[in-house]
């Protein structure tokens, strides 16, 4: 079985949630403190991949981006 390196899936999912987000015009702060009532620092963690994220986490990231949660794994 083919393992992923540490941290590859925590940067993949960062850079998607970046990717997504600048493609339907939110700012980190938009998308942090309005959508998901988060801090600005934790969404910026995200996606420099520095948090380890919950499922419940990126399930709520990819519905308030408006994908399914395996969209952001890819």
């Amino acid at each position: 079985m083919d393992c992923v390196p540490e941290g590859d899936l925590q940067r993949t999912i960062g850079e998607n949630i970046a990717r997504l987000r600048h493609e339907r015009g939110l700012s980190q702060e938009r998308l942090a403190r309005d959508v998901l009532g988060l801090s600005l620092r934790y969404v910026a963690d995200i996606e420099a991949g520095r948090r380890n994220l919950t499922v419940q986490a990126v399930e709520r990231l990819a519905e308030s981006l408006g994908v399914p949660p395996l969209e952001l794994l890819k």
